[in-house]
C-alpha cells in the first residue's frame, strides 16, 4: 500500500508474518512475543531487514512492550515518529510525513521506500 498506516490500525495481523505463522493465522496469538518461539526465524529475518533499511527493530519493540507495557511503548513511538513540521506520523519506511511531505515523496528519486541518503 502506498500510504500504509500499519497492520493494527487497519484491523489486520502482520501481513508478512501471518502467512508463515500458524499461531498468528489461527488467532492463537495476537503478537509474536506471546509465542514460546519468540523471536522465531521468520521474525528475526524481517527484523534484520527493518534494522538495516528502516531504522527500527520489531524484536526490540516487542521486548520493550514486554518490559514496559503497550501504553509506554506507544508513547515512546509517538514521540520518535512525530513529524517536526506538522506533528503527524513519519513513515518508518522512508522518513517522510504523509500529511505534509507528500510532495517530497512524489518528487523523490529512486526507491520511494528508503530513507534519503541510503
Amino acid at each position: 500500500m502506498t500510504y500504509c498506516k500499519g497492520c493494527r490500525p487497519r484491523g489486520k495481523n502482520c501481513a508478512f508474518l501471518k502467512k508463515r505463522c500458524n499461531l498468528l493465522m489461527s488467532g492463537q496469538v495476537q503478537y509474536c512475543h506471546e509465542c514460546d518461539e519468540f523471536p522465531c526465524r521468520n521474525l528475526q529475518h524481517i527484523d534484520e531487514r527493518y534494522r538495516e533499511r528502516y531504522r527500527m527493530s520489531m524484536v526490540e519493540n516487542l521486548g520493550y512492550i514486554i518490559e514496559n507495557g503497550m501504553e509506554a511503548f506507544l508513547e515512546k513511538e509517538e514521540e520518535k515518529w512525530k513529524c517536526p513540521e506538522c506533528g503527524a506520523v513519519i513513515c518508518c519506511h522512508n522518513g517522510i510525513c504523509y500529511t505534509c511531505g507528500l510532495d517530497k515523496l512524489r518528487n523523490k528519486k529512486g526507491n520511494k521506500y528508503r530513507w534519503e541518503g541510503e
